[in-house]
């Protein structure tokens, strides 16, 4: 353990926060830990000066768009970012919702947390609101009484199953082409309740039906769950599918002596495995990491710290033109979730 006792030096007046999908070198120094809900409720309750939020770039914006006046966040790897948050950039989701406000329909953004804060903003400003893994549904729910259809984006596998929980068909949603009908001059978009932005996340699609097949050739009693950000093909192969909480207290239920399978970051599926050993056998679906989630270290984490000490940090900075609207979206996700008790 050789950044460990110097972490926990320089640990006074700071939060450290982590999502389940870090390793566990660096999740033993956190104080908060959860997936992408539990972290954005939880943000407001930290009382320390700076929060050191080991993840993502765009869980860091959020939680710096929540944090308490004067408070500060800090990303220990700057360059830890996400493929599917960039596959949907601010500037042409404005375009895109710009045209159809053009059409007369009134379509309600619904966007993923895996977006950039500019994208939180733009989703803000058209009346939307944010959802995770976990309250999707329920989001989904909303937007869908709230106008006459609903733009889900960027993460078109979990648009599609959260549609099929909810009971619509292949017949009522669309996959936007962004370059023949999502910009202005394409062709026309049809008239479908929920259309779907093209993006998908570059780690759960690697998980694939073939894999749930070998692990129930191999354990045949096995029981399988996956994160609904895999394909639907996926998800209907998988005895469950929901968040990474969702997952964690699925293990968590398992019968004594049981095999169950995690289709999800490898990093959670392994402490999963070491945390119920004796209890039940948890193999994942396919190993499968997070190389962006895998850039925050011990390392990295200590030197972030020592800057804070140093008074040489540099925090993430919400721009202030961006900060109303991208926090309106994130306001009315956590307002619903409040009201209907998820």
């Amino acid at each position: 353990m050789p950044y460990a006792e110097e972490i926990a030096r320089h640990s006074a007046d700071v939060t450290i926060v982590g999502h389940h999908y870090q390793q566990d070198a660096v999740i033993r120094h956190c104080s908060v830990t959860g997936d992408s809900l539990e972290l954005a409720r939880r943000v407001a309750a930290i009382n320390s000066p700076h929060i050191v939020f080991c993840g993502v770039f765009f869980m860091a914006e959020s939680a710096a768009l929540l944090a308490r006046p004067g408070q500060q966040v800090h990303l220990p790897a700057a360059d830890a970012n996400c493929v599917m948050a960039q596959m949907a950039p601010a500037a042409l989701v404005r375009t895109v919702l710009s045209r159809l406000a053009a059409t007369g329909r009134r379509i309600v953004p619904l966007a993923y947390v895996n977006t950039p804060l500019a994208v939180k903003a733009v989703v803000g400003e058209f009346g939307g609101a944010v959802c995770t893994s976990a309250n999707a549904a329920i989001m989904l729910r909303w937007a869908l009484n709230a106008g006459d259809g609903v733009l889900f984006l960027p993460d078109a596998n979990l648009g599609r199953n959260t549609a099929r929980s909810l009971g619509l068909t292949e017949q009522d949603w669309h996959v936007l082409d962004i370059r023949r009908n999502g910009l202005p001059g394409g062709g026309p978009v049809p008239d479908r309740p929920l259309l779907l932005w093209p993006g998908c996340c570059a780690i759960h699609a690697k998980i694939r039906p073939e894999h749930l097949t070998a692990m129930r050739a191999a354990h045949p009693d096995c029981r399988i769950a996956v994160h609904p950000e895999c394909s639907p093909a996926c998800v209907q192969a998988a005895d469950a599918a929901g968040s990474t909480s969702f997952l964690i207290n699925y293990v968590r239920q398992a019968a004594p002596g049981s095999v169950v399978g995690i289709g999800t970051e490898a990093n959670l599926v392994h402490r999963l495995r070491r945390q119920y050993a004796g209890h039940c056998t948890v193999l994942p679906v396919r190993e499968v990491i997070c190389h962006d989630m895998a850039k925050t270290t011990e390392e990295r984490l200590l030197a972030c710290l020592r800057s804070i000490k140093a008074g040489q940090a540099r925090p993430v900075i919400v721009p202030e033109r961006q900060k109303a609207p991208a926090k309106a979206s994130l306001e009315r996700m956590l307002d619903v979730c409040a009201r209907t008790g998820a």
